[in-house]
């Protein structure tokens, strides 16, 4: 296969993905809003109590501008929160991976970090920090950074050994040896833990809202509809609040796609043989 077969298999493989995802993604959209209609059809909820999806998608259309800035602002949170997390539990695996000891002392730490129930943290960092983003943004990092560490530590650990060993034999440095090799071999574990800490960021983000009561967030506006009996406004609201949920899962699905481009790609990027020579390069310093 010649470079620019490949460089079109891939492009219609990639293509053929994008498809099929929004061909599920609506598939699912229509059979989630059929089932929310044949439950009011079957059971006859009272609309206070399960709203028809048309009352739902009018409530929040309607309330758009004012739900839109909210909507911004969590997703900004989530943004902050999630970077903050990952690169925490990024730089929590390498030192776990390279200092043994420390990884014996900080372990029983981590784990314990998350027996404790974020709903009940969040108000005494609020107490602690103040009324601003910042609660908020500690309570999504707190949520994240365990899954990025512990999943980006399994593969560390679970290195190809023969390979390491290689790389000894042939000289090279340990930083060439962690940058060349190493690293490498974790990217997949740690997107496997960004798309778990992605899942749960938006929920993280929410509860630092709900105990930050001082100015106007996405939940503070869920509560005062919920209060004004609005049901079909509380209802559009969870569904903006998942929706954010899903786009910041697609986002690191995306960035997982540019950074693995080995797993759907036969040929590498031509931006990346730019300059490049045929002969292999060498692990060891000159």
């Amino acid at each position: 296969m010649t470079r620019g077969e490949g460089t079109e298999l891939s492009a219609l493989r990639r293509w053929r993905l994008v498809g099929a995802l929004v061909l599920w993604s609506v598939t699912s959209l229509v059979v989630f809003v059929a089932a929310w209609q044949a439950v009011i059809a079957i059971f006859h909820p009272a609309p206070y109590v399960i709203p028809t999806p048309h009352d739902t998608y009018f409530a929040v259309t309607h309330n758009w501008s004012s739900i839109w800035p909210l909507a911004v602002g969590t997703f900004r949170e989530t943004l902050y929160g999630f970077a903050a997390g990952a690169v925490l539990g990024f730089f929590l695996a390498v030192a776990m991976y390279k200092v043994r000891i420390f990884r014996s002392l900080s372990y029983p730490f981590i784990i314990a970090s998350q027996a404790i129930p974020i709903i009940a943290i969040a108000p005494i960092l609020v107490l602690v920090i103040g009324f601003n983003i910042y609660p908020t943004i500690i309570i999504v990092a707190w949520i994240v950074f365990f899954p990025v560490t512990i999943n980006t530590l399994d593969g560390f650990l679970n290195l190809d050994a023969d390979l390491l060993n290689l790389t000894r034999v042939l000289g090279a440095r340990r930083w060439r040896r962690f940058w060349f090799v190493e690293l490498p071999g974790t990217v997949t574990p740690l997107f496997s833990g960004l798309k778990i800490g992605a899942a749960y960021a938006v929920t993280g983000a929410i509860i630092g809202e709900q105990a930050d009561s001082s100015g106007s967030s996405l939940f503070q506006y869920q509560f005062a509809a919920n209060n004004s009996s609005r049901t079909d406004l509380v209802y559009g609201l969870t569904i903006v609040m998942m929706a954010i949920g899903l786009l910041w899962f697609v986002l690191i699905v995306g960035l997982d796609h540019l950074a693995t481009p080995w797993k759907h790609r036969p040929t590498s990027r031509r931006w990346r043989d730019r300059g490049r020579t045929t002969s292999t390069p060498s692990l060891r310093n000159e």
